[in-house]
């Protein structure tokens, strides 16, 4: 079986430009669809999605049949789901491998913002020297540091206000073809116009009004959550819409210092409106999942849709 491929890279909306907003608001590709779709539902039971099941919902976001079907044969290709076949219909669920990744970035996710930073004042710095001639080794180095909250401070120094993880620096050092230095140091502020702060590496006022964007989006349907109106396949859409366009903060926003940042920011009251629209449409989006995989009754019953909260705790789910 191929290995993996790397969730960064099905959700490669997210890795383009100098802390630039995603290219859509909201919305992904049906590779990227497929993924939050079947993690959302199935990844605390290993559950298996028949096919039909599957392509039914990703038509509820408009992806037509054909690239369903390609979708979930090209994440099958590259070893993210595995299949079974019972007579004439197939089903589909994450191979072990892939349903680890997404819980450690499920974790990541569901962590974000749920403190306030505990700041040290140090800085990473991550330094390279590559050929011009590399360009798409360069592009692969700089795809790993965006993903790992790290932006372009200079042309080959790149910074993140948080300690890089062993497996990250090693990840960067095998993508390096060239010299790569690692320094965790604190920045020195200089009383001249020619210094440079590193958080001035990210746009501030855009990551702020993506924010509020999106804060002021999802709130509008907050109310109609509690009254439980929205139901049916409108649950579904909404709640891997929200889910789909929340996951970019981490690596917009690598929890910048708040102590750096403009009074009021709003990074807290974003994860606020996220749980409440995630968790509140829980119960009825499974439901609509579980009306859309009725064919398949051990299907059904291990369909089970989970909270900001159980994504902390790994969804209490048992390693195959």
């Amino acid at each position: 079986m191929a290995s993996p491929f790397p969730i960064g890279e099905i959700f490669s909306d997210v890795l383009t430009g100098a802390a630039r907003l995603p290219r859509r608001q909201a919305g992904s590709s049906p590779q990227g669809l497929t993924v939050t779709l079947i993690a959302d539902y199935t990844l605390r039971n290993d559950a298996w999605l028949p096919a039909t099941a599957l392509i039914a919902l990703l038509g509820e976001f408009g992806v037509t049949s054909a690239a369903a079907r390609m979708a979930i044969s090209r994440l099958t290709r590259r070893g993210v789901l595995e299949s079974r076949r019972r007579g004439r219909y197939s089903s589909y669920r994450l191979t072990r491998q892939a349903a680890e990744e997404l819980l450690v970035g499920g974790l990541g996710i569901a962590d974000f913002a749920v403190e306030e930073d505990a700041w040290d004042g140090f800085w990473t710095f991550v330094t390279f020297s590559m050929p011009k001639e590399e360009t798409t080794q360069r592009n692969a180095l700089r795809v790993h540091l965006r993903w790992n909250g790290c932006a372009p401070l200079y042309d080959g120094v790149w910074v993140s206000p948080r300690p890089l993880r062993s497996r990250d620096l090693a990840d960067a050092a095998g993508a390096s073809s060239g010299r790569l230095t690692v320094v965790r140091a604190q920045h020195i502020a200089l009383d001249t116009d020619a210094d440079r702060s590193p958080v001035e590496a990210w746009d501030v006022a855009a990551i702020a009004e993506h924010y509020e964007t999106f804060i002021r989006r999802w709130s509008e349907l907050k109310p109609a959550i509690a009254a439980g109106r929205i139901r049916g396949a409108d649950a579904v859409r909404a709640r891997t819409e929200v889910m789909d366009t929340y996951r970019r903060f981490p690596s917009i926003d690598p929890m910048l210092p708040t102590r750096l940042m403009p009074e009021g920011w709003p990074r807290r009251r974003a994860r606020e409106v996220f749980v409440a629209v995630y968790d509140g449409l829980a119960r009825p989006a499974e439901q609509y999942v579980r009306t859309v995989a009725a064919d398949d009754e051990q299907t059904h019953r291990r369909i089970e849709a989970h909270t900001v909260e159980e994504m902390l705790t790994g969804l209490g789910r048992v390693p195959r």
